[in-house]
């Protein structure tokens, strides 16, 4: 039990550093380079595939092993990150708005291929809590890292250093991923699952429709969009805030740390 909560724990932190890298420690940089509020706010739209990858979940689920898919999207994560360390957003700036659009389309069908994993390898109510909190925990604190962590790391060795050490991170998971035994049950099952199939993985709108028909569901929906809403919109509103004021960089780690 203790491994497959490492494992997912480890997923699930490197899936939320692109978060952190683009809601926190990108503004920063941007604002003290000299750019604008609204381009700043504009970037929001490279969370897009996270939108759109309804449409190819059926396929990480239907094809492959969830050990390729997640060694790799990671190993895709590396390299552009590898790309970004080439790249200065002063002179490069729609090459790097590229690498970031790359790295949220990549973690968007890295988080599909670990939610997979998740469901294939915890069994019964206890392992699915402690999953859960491991994918809490993990994704937060990978956020963290990102906006908090890497933030100092750039203001001391620049951005091209900060990517080479996040590739490094990247590395490194993928080579864990692809020697861990957890998963070796899971990629038979999952090839087998594959090849049967069913009707619904390859129209998600059928899903869909059959959970908003469960009584109560369209309103757990709307509680849960207002959560989420008002949590986010007043994080973003005081990293806007408090970039819009300049505050030192080490100023603002200490606040994403803490929030």
């Amino acid at each position: 039990m203790n491994d497959k909560l490492v494992f997912l724990g480890l997923l699930y932190f490197v899936q939320g550093i692109p978060y952190g890298l683009q809601s926190s420690l990108l503004p920063v940089y941007l604002r003290g380079a000299g750019h604008s509020l609204t381009r700043i706010g504009l970037t929001k739209v490279l969370y897009f595939p996270w939108v759109l990858k309804v449409l190819w979940a059926p396929l990480v689920d239907r094809v492959g092993t969830k050990r390729r898919w997640l060694v790799g999207t990671v190993s895709g994560l590396a390299l552009t990150c590898l790309t970004s360390a080439a790249l200065a957003p002063e002179a490069h700036i729609w090459g790097v708005v590229g690498t970031l659009l790359a790295m949220n389309a990549l973690a968007s069908v890295q988080d599909i291929a670990v939610d997979g994993a998740a469901v294939g390898l915890l069994k019964g109510r206890s392992e699915l809590g402690l999953g859960n909190t491991a994918q809490v925990v993990g994704y937060k604190a990978g956020s963290v890292f990102a906006g908090g962590g890497l933030l100092a790391v750039i203001d001391v060795a620049g951005w091209g250093w900060m990517f080479m050490l996040l590739a490094c991170v990247y590395c490194g998971v993928a080579l864990f991923v692809w020697g861990a035994p957890v998963l070796d049950d899971d990629c038979v099952r999952s090839q087998a699952e594959g090849r049967k199939g069913g009707g619904d993985a390859v129209h998600p709108w059928r899903v869909w429709r059959k959970l908003m028909a469960v009584p109560g569901t369209p309103w757990t929906v709307l509680y849960v969009l207002t959560y989420k809403l008002a949590g986010i919109g007043l994080n973003k509103h005081i990293t806007q805030l408090e970039t819009g004021r300049m505050f030192p960089t080490l100023r603002l780690c200490s606040l994403y740390v803490g929030t």
